[in-house]
Protein backbone atom coordinates (compact mmCIF):
# COMPACT_ATOMS: atom_id res chain seq x y z
CA UNK A 1 0.00 0.00 0.00
CA UNK A 2 1.30 3.47 -0.90
CA UNK A 3 1.74 5.71 2.14
CA UNK A 4 1.09 9.46 2.01
CA UNK A 5 2.23 12.05 4.55
CA UNK A 6 -0.14 15.04 4.57
CA UNK A 7 1.01 18.09 6.54
CA UNK A 8 -1.47 20.92 7.11
CA UNK A 9 -2.35 23.07 10.13
CA UNK A 10 -6.03 22.52 9.25
CA UNK A 11 -5.68 18.78 8.88
CA UNK A 12 -9.00 18.13 10.69
CA UNK A 13 -10.83 19.91 7.87
CA UNK A 14 -9.21 17.56 5.37
CA UNK A 15 -10.73 14.36 6.77
CA UNK A 16 -13.07 13.93 3.74
CA UNK A 17 -9.98 13.93 1.48
CA UNK A 18 -8.20 11.44 3.72
CA UNK A 19 -11.24 9.12 3.77
CA UNK A 20 -11.49 9.44 -0.03
CA UNK A 21 -7.84 8.43 -0.44
CA UNK A 22 -8.16 5.53 1.98
CA UNK A 23 -11.09 4.24 -0.07
CA UNK A 24 -8.80 4.44 -3.11
CA UNK A 25 -6.30 2.16 -1.37
CA UNK A 26 -3.84 4.69 0.07
CA UNK A 27 -2.63 4.90 3.66
CA UNK A 28 -2.58 8.51 4.87
CA UNK A 29 -0.44 9.68 7.80
CA UNK A 30 -1.24 13.23 8.92
CA UNK A 31 0.57 16.00 10.78
CA UNK A 32 -0.67 19.46 11.77
CA UNK A 33 2.71 21.24 11.83
CA UNK A 34 6.19 21.09 10.44
CA UNK A 35 7.86 19.88 13.65
CA UNK A 36 5.58 16.83 13.90
CA UNK A 37 6.05 16.12 10.21
CA UNK A 38 9.84 16.02 10.60
CA UNK A 39 9.58 13.67 13.58
CA UNK A 40 7.41 11.36 11.48
CA UNK A 41 9.89 11.51 8.58
CA UNK A 42 12.71 10.65 11.03
CA UNK A 43 10.71 7.71 12.38
CA UNK A 44 10.53 9.26 15.87
CA UNK A 45 6.76 9.63 15.97
CA UNK A 46 3.73 7.61 14.94
CA UNK A 47 4.25 3.94 14.12
CA UNK A 48 7.93 4.44 13.36
CA UNK A 49 7.53 3.68 9.65
CA UNK A 50 9.07 6.65 7.86
CA UNK A 51 8.70 5.37 4.29
CA UNK A 52 6.37 7.52 2.20
CA UNK A 53 5.56 7.51 -1.49
CA UNK A 54 4.72 11.24 -1.47
CA UNK A 55 4.27 14.22 0.87
CA UNK A 56 1.51 16.83 0.61
CA UNK A 57 2.70 19.98 2.38
CA UNK A 58 0.80 23.15 3.24
CA UNK A 59 2.88 26.24 2.48
CA UNK A 60 1.28 28.58 5.06
CA UNK A 61 1.58 27.08 8.58
CA UNK A 62 2.29 28.71 11.94
CA UNK A 63 5.64 27.99 13.51
CA UNK A 64 7.83 26.19 11.02
CA UNK A 65 6.62 27.33 7.61
CA UNK A 66 5.94 25.04 4.68
CA UNK A 67 9.11 26.18 2.90
CA UNK A 68 11.24 25.54 5.99
CA UNK A 69 9.64 22.12 6.42
CA UNK A 70 10.24 21.41 2.74
CA UNK A 71 13.97 22.13 3.09
CA UNK A 72 14.30 19.70 5.99
CA UNK A 73 12.24 16.96 4.34
CA UNK A 74 14.35 17.18 1.17
CA UNK A 75 17.49 17.02 3.31
CA UNK A 76 16.27 13.93 5.16
CA UNK A 77 14.52 12.16 2.26
CA UNK A 78 15.57 13.77 -1.04
CA UNK A 79 14.04 10.94 -3.08
CA UNK A 80 10.48 11.50 -1.81
CA UNK A 81 8.38 13.80 -4.03
CA UNK A 82 6.83 16.76 -2.17
CA UNK A 83 3.71 18.53 -3.44
CA UNK A 84 3.26 22.08 -2.10
CA UNK A 85 -0.34 23.16 -1.42
CA UNK A 86 -0.94 26.88 -0.85
CA UNK A 87 -3.47 29.68 -1.00
CA UNK A 88 -0.81 32.06 -2.27
CA UNK A 89 0.00 32.59 -5.93
CA UNK A 90 2.88 34.97 -5.28
CA UNK A 91 5.64 34.40 -7.80
CA UNK A 92 8.54 34.51 -5.33
CA UNK A 93 6.98 31.76 -3.20
CA UNK A 94 6.51 29.54 -6.24
CA UNK A 95 10.09 30.17 -7.37
CA UNK A 96 11.48 29.37 -3.93
CA UNK A 97 9.46 26.16 -3.72
CA UNK A 98 10.53 25.12 -7.21
CA UNK A 99 14.12 25.92 -6.28
CA UNK A 100 13.81 23.47 -3.40
CA UNK A 101 12.83 20.84 -5.97
CA UNK A 102 9.16 20.33 -5.24
CA UNK A 103 7.46 17.74 -7.40
CA UNK A 104 4.29 19.77 -7.95
CA UNK A 105 2.38 22.86 -6.84
CA UNK A 106 -1.40 22.99 -6.09
CA UNK A 107 -3.48 26.10 -5.33
CA UNK A 108 -6.22 25.90 -2.68
CA UNK A 109 -8.99 25.01 -2.76
CA UNK A 110 -8.07 21.64 -4.23
CA UNK A 111 -10.56 18.95 -5.11
CA UNK A 112 -10.21 15.16 -4.76
CA UNK A 113 -9.70 14.62 -8.48
CA UNK A 114 -6.70 16.99 -8.43
CA UNK A 115 -5.16 15.03 -5.57
CA UNK A 116 -5.77 11.72 -7.32
CA UNK A 117 -4.30 13.01 -10.58
CA UNK A 118 -1.26 14.22 -8.65
CA UNK A 119 -0.77 10.77 -7.13
CA UNK A 120 -1.06 9.06 -10.50
CA UNK A 121 1.45 11.50 -11.95
CA UNK A 122 4.09 11.16 -9.23
CA UNK A 123 3.58 7.65 -7.84
CA UNK A 124 2.00 5.61 -10.61
CA UNK A 125 3.21 7.35 -13.75
CA UNK A 126 5.82 4.74 -14.66
CA UNK A 127 3.48 1.77 -14.26
CA UNK A 128 0.67 3.58 -16.13
CA UNK A 129 3.01 4.51 -18.96
CA UNK A 130 4.49 1.00 -19.06
CA UNK A 131 1.06 -0.61 -19.22
CA UNK A 132 -0.08 1.75 -21.97
CA UNK A 133 3.11 1.17 -23.97
CA UNK A 134 2.69 -2.58 -23.63
CA UNK A 135 -0.92 -2.35 -24.73
CA UNK A 136 0.09 -0.27 -27.77
CA UNK A 137 2.79 -2.79 -28.67
CA UNK A 138 0.37 -5.72 -28.35
CA UNK A 139 -1.94 -3.98 -30.79
CA UNK A 140 0.92 -3.38 -33.26
CA UNK A 141 2.65 -6.75 -32.83
CA UNK A 142 0.76 -8.50 -35.61
CA UNK A 143 1.28 -5.55 -37.97
CA UNK A 144 5.03 -5.70 -37.40
CA UNK A 145 5.06 -9.47 -37.98
CA UNK A 146 3.19 -8.92 -41.23
CA UNK A 147 5.72 -6.25 -42.28
CA UNK A 148 8.55 -8.70 -41.63
CA UNK A 149 6.89 -11.54 -43.52
CA UNK A 150 6.08 -9.44 -46.59
CA UNK A 151 9.07 -7.05 -46.88
CA UNK A 152 10.44 -6.98 -50.44
CA UNK A 153 12.24 -3.61 -50.66
CA UNK A 154 14.98 -1.88 -48.73
CA UNK A 155 12.51 0.89 -47.86
CA UNK A 156 10.30 -1.65 -46.13
CA UNK A 157 13.26 -3.03 -44.18
CA UNK A 158 14.22 0.50 -43.18
CA UNK A 159 10.68 1.02 -41.87
CA UNK A 160 10.98 -2.23 -39.91
CA UNK A 161 14.26 -1.12 -38.32
CA UNK A 162 12.74 2.24 -37.38
CA UNK A 163 9.72 0.52 -35.84
CA UNK A 164 11.75 -2.08 -33.95
CA UNK A 165 14.13 0.60 -32.65
CA UNK A 166 11.18 2.63 -31.40
CA UNK A 167 9.80 -0.35 -29.47
CA UNK A 168 13.28 -1.39 -28.29
CA UNK A 169 13.53 1.98 -26.57
CA UNK A 170 9.98 2.20 -25.27
CA UNK A 171 9.88 -1.36 -23.93
CA UNK A 172 13.39 -1.54 -22.52
CA UNK A 173 12.15 -1.72 -18.90
CA UNK A 174 8.83 -3.44 -19.57
CA UNK A 175 7.97 -6.97 -18.36
CA UNK A 176 7.17 -8.04 -21.93
CA UNK A 177 10.67 -7.11 -23.10
CA UNK A 178 11.19 -10.63 -24.44
CA UNK A 179 8.46 -10.18 -27.07
CA UNK A 180 10.30 -7.40 -28.90
CA UNK A 181 13.55 -9.40 -28.62
CA UNK A 182 11.86 -12.37 -30.28
CA UNK A 183 10.40 -10.14 -32.98
CA UNK A 184 13.81 -8.62 -33.72
CA UNK A 185 15.25 -12.15 -33.98
CA UNK A 186 12.47 -13.00 -36.45
CA UNK A 187 13.19 -9.82 -38.44
CA UNK A 188 16.94 -10.44 -38.63
CA UNK A 189 16.41 -14.02 -39.79
CA UNK A 190 14.17 -12.81 -42.62
CA UNK A 191 16.47 -9.88 -43.41
CA UNK A 192 19.48 -12.18 -43.70
CA UNK A 193 17.66 -14.32 -46.27
CA UNK A 194 16.54 -11.23 -48.16
CA UNK A 195 20.09 -9.83 -48.30
CA UNK A 196 21.43 -13.19 -49.49
CA UNK A 197 18.87 -13.11 -52.31
CA UNK A 198 19.35 -9.48 -53.36
CA UNK A 199 22.80 -8.19 -52.39
CA UNK A 200 24.76 -9.36 -55.44
CA UNK A 201 22.02 -8.00 -57.70
CA UNK A 202 22.81 -4.45 -56.51
CA UNK A 203 26.10 -4.43 -58.44
CA UNK A 204 26.56 -4.45 -62.19
CA UNK A 205 29.82 -4.99 -64.10
CA UNK A 206 30.73 -2.26 -66.57
CA UNK A 207 33.92 -3.10 -68.39
CA UNK A 208 36.63 -3.53 -65.79
CA UNK A 209 34.65 -1.70 -63.10
CA UNK A 210 31.57 -2.17 -60.96
CA UNK A 211 28.66 0.23 -60.69
CA UNK A 212 25.48 0.22 -58.62
CA UNK A 213 22.38 -1.22 -60.23
CA UNK A 214 19.49 1.16 -60.88
CA UNK A 215 17.39 -0.35 -58.10
CA UNK A 216 20.26 -0.50 -55.60
CA UNK A 217 19.73 1.38 -52.33
CA UNK A 218 21.91 4.24 -51.13
CA UNK A 219 25.04 2.50 -49.89
CA UNK A 220 28.31 3.47 -48.22
CA UNK A 221 30.02 4.69 -51.38
CA UNK A 222 26.99 6.92 -52.19
CA UNK A 223 26.88 8.86 -48.91
CA UNK A 224 29.05 11.81 -49.90
CA UNK A 225 27.40 12.24 -53.30
CA UNK A 226 23.91 11.83 -51.88
CA UNK A 227 24.05 13.81 -48.64
CA UNK A 228 27.07 16.14 -48.69
CA UNK A 229 27.69 17.37 -52.24
CA UNK A 230 24.18 18.88 -52.66
CA UNK A 231 24.73 20.97 -49.51
CA UNK A 232 28.07 22.21 -50.80
CA UNK A 233 26.43 23.08 -54.12
CA UNK A 234 23.99 25.29 -52.17
CA UNK A 235 26.90 27.16 -50.60
CA UNK A 236 26.42 25.74 -47.12
CA UNK A 237 29.22 25.20 -44.60
CA UNK A 238 29.05 21.49 -43.76
CA UNK A 239 30.21 19.44 -40.80
CA UNK A 240 30.10 15.74 -41.63
CA UNK A 241 30.17 13.82 -38.36
CA UNK A 242 30.83 10.08 -38.71
CA UNK A 243 30.32 8.18 -35.45
CA UNK A 244 31.81 4.71 -35.73
CA UNK A 245 29.53 1.80 -34.72
CA UNK A 246 26.46 4.05 -34.45
CA UNK A 247 23.10 2.28 -34.64
CA UNK A 248 19.72 3.78 -35.45
CA UNK A 249 18.44 3.23 -31.90
CA UNK A 250 21.50 5.05 -30.54
CA UNK A 251 20.73 7.98 -32.81
CA UNK A 252 17.16 8.13 -31.47
CA UNK A 253 18.57 8.04 -27.94
CA UNK A 254 20.75 11.14 -28.36
CA UNK A 255 18.38 12.97 -30.73
CA UNK A 256 16.64 14.95 -27.92
CA UNK A 257 19.99 16.40 -26.83
CA UNK A 258 21.02 17.36 -30.36
CA UNK A 259 17.57 18.90 -30.90
CA UNK A 260 18.46 21.56 -28.31
CA UNK A 261 20.59 23.30 -30.93
CA UNK A 262 19.89 21.53 -34.25
CA UNK A 263 16.62 20.87 -36.05
CA UNK A 264 16.21 17.88 -38.36
CA UNK A 265 15.94 18.72 -42.05
CA UNK A 266 16.00 15.18 -43.32
CA UNK A 267 16.21 11.88 -41.46
CA UNK A 268 16.89 8.81 -43.54
CA UNK A 269 18.80 5.55 -43.49
CA UNK A 270 21.33 4.08 -45.84
CA UNK A 271 22.63 0.54 -46.30
CA UNK A 272 26.18 -0.27 -45.28
CA UNK A 273 28.15 -2.38 -47.73
CA UNK A 274 29.42 -5.83 -46.77
CA UNK A 275 31.48 -6.47 -44.79
CA UNK A 276 29.98 -4.03 -42.29
CA UNK A 277 33.45 -3.31 -40.95
CA UNK A 278 35.35 -0.04 -40.74
CA UNK A 279 38.06 -1.05 -43.19
CA UNK A 280 35.49 -1.54 -45.94
CA UNK A 281 32.53 0.67 -45.11
CA UNK A 282 34.25 3.85 -43.93
CA UNK A 283 36.84 3.81 -46.68
CA UNK A 284 33.94 3.46 -49.12
CA UNK A 285 32.22 6.53 -47.62
CA UNK A 286 35.25 8.78 -47.93
CA UNK A 287 36.41 7.57 -51.33
CA UNK A 288 33.00 7.19 -52.97
CA UNK A 289 34.30 3.85 -54.24
CA UNK A 290 33.83 0.18 -53.51
CA UNK A 291 36.78 -1.52 -51.75
CA UNK A 292 37.96 -3.29 -54.91
CA UNK A 293 38.00 0.03 -56.77
CA UNK A 294 40.09 1.62 -54.02
CA UNK A 295 42.54 -1.27 -54.22
CA UNK A 296 42.80 -0.98 -58.01
CA UNK A 297 42.84 2.80 -58.38
CA UNK A 298 44.70 3.80 -55.22
CA UNK A 299 46.68 0.77 -54.04
CA UNK A 300 48.80 3.00 -51.80
CA UNK A 301 45.71 3.72 -49.72
CA UNK A 302 44.35 0.19 -49.40
CA UNK A 303 45.49 -2.06 -46.54
CA UNK A 304 44.98 -5.79 -46.92
CA UNK A 305 43.27 -7.92 -44.27
CA UNK A 306 46.49 -9.59 -43.19
CA UNK A 307 48.55 -6.41 -42.90
CA UNK A 308 49.41 -5.19 -39.43
CA UNK A 309 49.01 -1.47 -40.10
CA UNK A 310 45.84 0.48 -39.30
CA UNK A 311 43.14 -0.15 -41.88
CA UNK A 312 41.82 3.44 -41.95
CA UNK A 313 44.91 5.59 -41.86
CA UNK A 314 44.36 7.11 -45.33
CA UNK A 315 40.85 8.51 -44.96
CA UNK A 316 41.88 12.12 -45.54
CA UNK A 317 43.69 11.17 -48.74
CA UNK A 318 40.66 9.21 -49.93
CA UNK A 319 38.43 12.25 -49.46
CA UNK A 320 40.79 14.23 -51.67
CA UNK A 321 40.63 11.56 -54.40
CA UNK A 322 36.84 11.78 -54.32
CA UNK A 323 36.85 15.56 -54.70
CA UNK A 324 39.43 15.33 -57.49
CA UNK A 325 37.45 12.75 -59.46
CA UNK A 326 34.37 14.97 -59.37
CA UNK A 327 36.46 18.07 -60.15
CA UNK A 328 35.31 19.74 -56.97
CA UNK A 329 37.46 22.61 -55.77
CA UNK A 330 36.29 22.75 -52.16
CA UNK A 331 38.93 22.81 -49.46
CA UNK A 332 38.24 20.62 -46.46
CA UNK A 333 39.32 19.81 -42.92
CA UNK A 334 39.53 16.32 -41.49
CA UNK A 335 39.78 15.33 -37.83
CA UNK A 336 39.77 11.85 -36.27
CA UNK A 337 38.87 12.08 -32.59
CA UNK A 338 39.97 9.29 -30.28
CA UNK A 339 40.46 11.33 -27.10
CA UNK A 340 38.56 14.08 -25.30
CA UNK A 341 41.57 16.40 -25.24
CA UNK A 342 41.81 16.38 -29.02
CA UNK A 343 38.07 17.00 -29.33
CA UNK A 344 38.56 20.14 -27.23
CA UNK A 345 41.19 21.30 -29.71
CA UNK A 346 38.80 20.74 -32.62
CA UNK A 347 36.18 22.86 -30.83
CA UNK A 348 38.66 25.73 -30.54
CA UNK A 349 39.65 25.37 -34.21
CA UNK A 350 36.06 25.52 -35.50
CA UNK A 351 35.76 29.28 -35.04
CA UNK A 352 38.54 29.95 -37.53
CA UNK A 353 37.39 27.41 -40.11
CA UNK A 354 36.83 28.78 -43.61
CA UNK A 355 36.67 25.49 -45.55
CA UNK A 356 33.14 24.59 -46.73
CA UNK A 357 33.64 20.88 -45.99
CA UNK A 358 34.65 19.69 -42.54
CA UNK A 359 34.79 16.05 -41.48
CA UNK A 360 35.09 14.67 -37.97
CA UNK A 361 35.29 10.95 -37.14
CA UNK A 362 34.33 9.98 -33.59
CA UNK A 363 35.54 6.59 -32.41
CA UNK A 364 34.14 6.43 -28.87
CA UNK A 365 31.29 3.97 -29.50
CA UNK A 366 33.65 1.70 -31.41
CA UNK A 367 36.02 1.78 -28.43
CA UNK A 368 33.08 1.06 -26.12
CA UNK A 369 32.11 -1.96 -28.20
CA UNK A 370 35.65 -3.36 -28.19
CA UNK A 371 36.28 -2.64 -24.50
CA UNK A 372 33.02 -4.39 -23.63
CA UNK A 373 34.37 -7.53 -25.30
CA UNK A 374 37.69 -7.36 -23.49
CA UNK A 375 36.70 -5.97 -20.08
CA UNK A 376 34.58 -7.81 -17.51
CA UNK A 377 33.60 -4.51 -15.91
CA UNK A 378 32.38 -3.09 -19.24
CA UNK A 379 30.35 -6.24 -19.84
CA UNK A 380 28.55 -5.56 -16.58
CA UNK A 381 27.99 -1.90 -17.47
CA UNK A 382 26.61 -2.72 -20.93
CA UNK A 383 25.01 -6.09 -20.43
CA UNK A 384 22.20 -5.54 -22.95
CA UNK A 385 20.96 -3.11 -25.60
CA UNK A 386 19.26 -0.82 -23.07
CA UNK A 387 22.48 -0.44 -21.09
CA UNK A 388 24.44 0.03 -24.31
CA UNK A 389 22.12 2.88 -25.31
CA UNK A 390 22.38 4.35 -21.82
CA UNK A 391 26.18 4.41 -22.00
CA UNK A 392 25.96 6.04 -25.44
CA UNK A 393 23.69 8.74 -24.03
CA UNK A 394 25.93 9.30 -21.02
CA UNK A 395 28.98 9.58 -23.24
CA UNK A 396 27.33 12.08 -25.54
CA UNK A 397 25.89 14.18 -22.74
CA UNK A 398 29.12 14.45 -20.76
CA UNK A 399 31.77 14.35 -23.48
CA UNK A 400 33.19 17.19 -25.58
CA UNK A 401 31.22 15.77 -28.52
CA UNK A 402 28.10 17.51 -27.17
CA UNK A 403 30.06 20.78 -26.96
CA UNK A 404 31.50 20.22 -30.43
CA UNK A 405 28.11 19.91 -32.09
CA UNK A 406 26.66 22.77 -30.07
CA UNK A 407 29.56 24.99 -31.11
CA UNK A 408 29.10 23.93 -34.73
CA UNK A 409 25.46 25.00 -34.53
CA UNK A 410 26.42 28.38 -33.04
CA UNK A 411 28.83 28.92 -35.93
CA UNK A 412 26.18 28.05 -38.52
CA UNK A 413 27.42 24.67 -39.73
CA UNK A 414 24.94 22.37 -41.41
CA UNK A 415 25.41 18.99 -39.73
CA UNK A 416 25.35 15.65 -41.53
CA UNK A 417 25.36 12.93 -38.87
CA UNK A 418 25.97 9.34 -39.87
CA UNK A 419 28.10 6.24 -39.34
CA UNK A 420 29.97 3.63 -41.33
CA UNK A 421 28.08 0.67 -39.82
CA UNK A 422 26.18 -0.46 -36.76
CA UNK A 423 26.75 -3.30 -34.36
CA UNK A 424 24.78 -6.27 -33.05
CA UNK A 425 24.85 -8.41 -29.91
CA UNK A 426 25.98 -11.92 -30.87
CA UNK A 427 24.68 -14.99 -29.07
CA UNK A 428 25.18 -18.17 -31.10
CA UNK A 429 28.56 -19.55 -32.20
CA UNK A 430 28.78 -21.49 -35.47
CA UNK A 431 31.77 -23.56 -36.49
CA UNK A 432 33.84 -22.61 -39.51
CA UNK A 433 36.93 -24.26 -40.96
CA UNK A 434 39.45 -22.05 -42.75
CA UNK A 435 43.16 -21.81 -43.44
CA UNK A 436 45.58 -19.94 -41.17
CA UNK A 437 45.58 -16.80 -43.34
CA UNK A 438 41.87 -16.14 -42.80
CA UNK A 439 41.00 -12.85 -41.08
CA UNK A 440 40.10 -12.65 -37.39
CA UNK A 441 36.70 -10.86 -37.48
CA UNK A 442 34.06 -13.17 -35.98
CA UNK A 443 31.11 -11.83 -38.05
CA UNK A 444 32.69 -12.35 -41.46
CA UNK A 445 35.53 -14.37 -42.93
CA UNK A 446 37.57 -13.92 -46.10
CA UNK A 447 39.94 -16.63 -47.22
CA UNK A 448 40.42 -19.86 -49.13
CA UNK A 449 38.36 -23.03 -48.67
CA UNK A 450 35.93 -21.62 -46.12
CA UNK A 451 33.76 -24.44 -44.83
CA UNK A 452 30.75 -23.83 -42.61
CA UNK A 453 27.74 -26.11 -42.20
CA UNK A 454 25.36 -23.40 -40.95
CA UNK A 455 22.45 -22.61 -43.28
CA UNK A 456 22.38 -19.04 -41.98
CA UNK A 457 25.72 -18.08 -43.54
CA UNK A 458 25.75 -15.95 -46.69
CA UNK A 459 28.70 -16.69 -48.97
CA UNK A 460 30.07 -14.63 -51.85
CA UNK A 461 32.10 -16.92 -54.07
CA UNK A 462 33.03 -14.26 -56.63
CA UNK A 463 33.92 -11.20 -54.51
CA UNK A 464 34.91 -9.00 -57.45
CA UNK A 465 31.33 -9.03 -58.71
CA UNK A 466 30.31 -7.01 -55.64
CA UNK A 467 33.37 -4.78 -55.51
CA UNK A 468 35.37 -6.73 -52.90
CA UNK A 469 39.11 -7.47 -53.14
CA UNK A 470 40.38 -11.04 -53.40
CA UNK A 471 43.48 -11.70 -51.28
CA UNK A 472 43.90 -14.88 -53.35
CA UNK A 473 42.44 -16.17 -56.60
CA UNK A 474 40.26 -18.68 -54.74
CA UNK A 475 39.25 -16.39 -51.89
CA UNK A 476 35.60 -16.10 -50.90
CA UNK A 477 33.67 -14.23 -48.21
CA UNK A 478 31.32 -15.70 -45.60
CA UNK A 479 28.97 -13.57 -43.49
CA UNK A 480 27.09 -14.42 -40.33
CA UNK A 481 23.47 -13.32 -40.17
CA UNK A 482 21.28 -12.50 -37.18
CA UNK A 483 23.07 -13.04 -33.87
CA UNK A 484 25.49 -15.75 -35.05
CA UNK A 485 29.27 -15.49 -34.91
CA UNK A 486 32.10 -17.65 -36.21
CA UNK A 487 34.35 -19.82 -34.05
CA UNK A 488 36.94 -22.39 -35.07
CA UNK A 489 36.67 -26.04 -33.97
CA UNK A 490 39.87 -25.63 -31.98
CA UNK A 491 38.79 -24.35 -28.52
CA UNK A 492 35.28 -23.82 -29.86
CA UNK A 493 33.56 -23.86 -26.45
CA UNK A 494 36.00 -21.34 -25.00
CA UNK A 495 35.49 -18.79 -27.77
CA UNK A 496 31.75 -19.46 -27.94
CA UNK A 497 31.51 -18.47 -24.29
CA UNK A 498 34.02 -15.60 -24.52
CA UNK A 499 32.23 -13.76 -27.36
CA UNK A 500 28.63 -14.60 -26.48
CA UNK A 501 26.60 -11.42 -25.70
CA UNK A 502 29.31 -9.10 -26.98
CA UNK A 503 28.61 -6.38 -29.55
CA UNK A 504 30.20 -7.12 -32.92
CA UNK A 505 30.07 -5.90 -36.52
CA UNK A 506 31.02 -7.12 -39.97
CA UNK A 507 28.03 -9.31 -40.73
CA UNK A 508 24.39 -9.07 -41.76
CA UNK A 509 21.71 -7.69 -39.44
CA UNK A 510 19.34 -4.75 -39.45
CA UNK A 511 21.40 -3.11 -36.72
CA UNK A 512 24.65 -3.38 -38.69
CA UNK A 513 23.41 -2.57 -42.19
CA UNK A 514 20.46 -0.15 -41.83
CA UNK A 515 22.11 2.91 -40.31
CA UNK A 516 21.21 6.60 -39.77
CA UNK A 517 21.96 9.39 -42.23
CA UNK A 518 20.60 12.65 -40.83
CA UNK A 519 20.87 16.22 -42.12
CA UNK A 520 20.36 18.94 -39.50
CA UNK A 521 20.23 22.71 -39.63
CA UNK A 522 21.31 24.95 -36.74
CA UNK A 523 18.55 26.50 -34.67
CA UNK A 524 18.51 30.28 -34.42
CA UNK A 525 20.94 31.10 -31.60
Amino acid sequence: MNRILWVDDEIDLLQPYIIYLKNKGYEVVSASNGEDALQIVKGEKGDGDNHFAIVFLDENMPGMTGLETLQEIKRLRPEVPVVMITKSEEEHIMEQAIGEKIADYLIKPVNPSQILLCLKKHIHQQEIVTEQVQQNYRQEWSDISYMIDTATTIEEWQAIERTLSKWDIELENAPMRSLIDDQRTQANAAFGKWIAKNYERWFEPQGDTIQSAKDAPIMSHDVMKHAVFPLLDQGEKVLLCVIDNFRFDQWKTIQPLISEFYSIRHEEQYTSILPTATQYARNAIFSGLLPLQIQQMYPQYWVEEGDEETKNQHEKELVQTLLDRYRRRESFNYWKVNESDFCEKVIHQLKGVTAPLNIVVLNFIDMLSHSRTESKMMRELANDEAAYRSLTLSWFKHSPTYDLLRRAAELGFTLVLTTDHGTTRVKNAVQIIADKNTNTNIRYKVGKALNCSSKNVFSIEQPKRVGLPCPNVSSSYAFCTGSDFFAYPNQFNYYAQYYRNTFQHGGISLEEMIVPLVTLGPRNF
